[in-house]
């Protein structure tokens, strides 16, 4: 059997058969997690009704890459459920919680964990329970076995546990990542469930070409001799460019040294960082509104140090800038809401990090040589309040 265009037992010799598993699942198992919502719809949305009835605050939480996920889903919350909503780090909940929680203030805490053990992860929720007066959680985790799958809250809450195999065993997150991210998105559109059907299933074929058809590019490009990577998203797909920028590090051990951001930010000091090592990804929405920045900026580029290579991602076909590399995902002129997008346009990043880092002769399972970063955090150690 072949991942990623490798036969399993060079995969397994290389040390990143996980990985590669891992990311060609991702279409199959976004499917799996949208009948998994679909089973618990009633349920799911008995526990929002109330919740959202009764609170005045969303926090989207999580460490590390589950962090990320927030930042993708701010928005669609915010929108759909006219309440305010933050995206705040686990990691920081911990350390500031009174910076983040009010005791007057009724909140709903949602919470992302892949293995659900983070120290962080299981010590916000402690927290949100000991400083608010009253609270929700909705926790979404891939490890049904985790201490957030069993945390016993004396605030109502409700656990969703993903397949198990989104319980990625791979150092770096990625289809743990992608199917939390499809989740807290139907969650925030299970009144519109039924129509959101449609949507996932032309993500999930945009995934698979992705991964069917792009992957050798991307293992081509990763030949490049790039040092440095830039990853540009704007709304839902800051959080992807955040995760994407990660990814990468991640895989190559910190040998390529990674950055994102928004297009509108980028230009305020931050492009100074592209160079002739450079490798620029342009995460593009479908949204024309949005675009005219996006074009904005691509275009700006030619003005300075031209970077080494320029990729864009698309839903539909650029024709208004050229670039080296163009990846376009619908055939037909099919547009999905820009969120959804979100859920595939991390696969990019997770080619490039795993290719890069066969090139670099590192295991994408386990690529931290020193053992400096590790699949769940180690050695943090968690403080009483008082």
């Amino acid at each position: 059997m072949k991942y990623l265009g490798i036969e399993a037992s060079d995969l397994i010799k290389s040390g990143g058969i996980h990985t590669a598993r891992e990311i060609c699942q991702q279409p199959e198992l976004w499917k799996k997690a949208f009948e998994e919502i679909k089973h618990q719809e009633a349920a799911i949305a008995k526990f929002m009704d109330e919740a959202l009835a009764n609170t005045e605050r969303i926090i989207l939480a999580g460490a590390g890459t589950s962090a990320f996920i927030g930042l993708s889903l701010r928005g669609v919350f915010q929108r759909n459920s006219g309440i305010a909503t933050d995206c705040v780090a686990t990691t920081d909940i911990v350390s500031h919680p009174k910076d983040y929680l009010t005791p007057e203030i009724p909140t709903l805490l949602i919470s992302f964990a892949r293995s659900g053990n983070s120290p962080e992860s299981v010590a916000a929720i402690a927290l949100a329970d000991e400083i608010c007066h009253t609270c929700y959680h909705l926790i979404i985790t891939c490890n049904a076995e985790g201490k957030l799958a069993h945390y016993s809250s004396k605030s109502r809450h409700y656990i969703i546990n993903l397949p198990p195999e989104s319980n990625d065993q791979s150092l770096a997150m990625t289809s743990s990542y992608s199917t939390m991210l499809l989740v807290g998105l139907l969650i925030a559109k299970l009144k519109d469930l039924k129509n959101a059907e449609s949507s996932v299933e032309t993500v999930i074929k945009y995934g698979r070409k992705l991964i069917e058809l792009y992957a050798g590019d991307f293992r081509e490009i990763a030949k490049k001799d790039f040092r440095r990577a830039v990853f540009l998203g704007s709304g839902p797909f800051f959080g992807t460019a955040t995760e994407s920028h990660l990814k990468l590090q991640e895989f190559t051990d910190g040998k390529v040294i990674c950055k994102n951001d928004s297009y509108l930010g980028f230009r305020h000091g931050p492009k100074a960082v592209v160079d002739e090592t450079t490798l620029v990804v342009y995460l593009l929405t479908n949204n024309a509104y949005a675009y005219h920045y996006e074009r904005d900026l691509i275009l700006a580029m030619k003005k300075g140090t031209p970077p080494l290579l320029e990729i864009g991602i698309s839903e539909s076909e650029i024709k208004d800038i050229k670039l080296q590399h163009a990846f376009q995902l619908s055939e037909n002129g099919k547009s999905v809401e820009e969120e959804f997008l979100a859920v595939c346009y991390i696969i990019p990043a997770q080619l490039l990090g795993f290719f890069k880092s066969l090139a670099s002769g590192l295991m994408p399972d386990a690529p931290s040589a020193t053992g400096a970063i590790t699949r769940v955090v180690e050695g943090v150690n968690i403080y009483s309040l008082t």
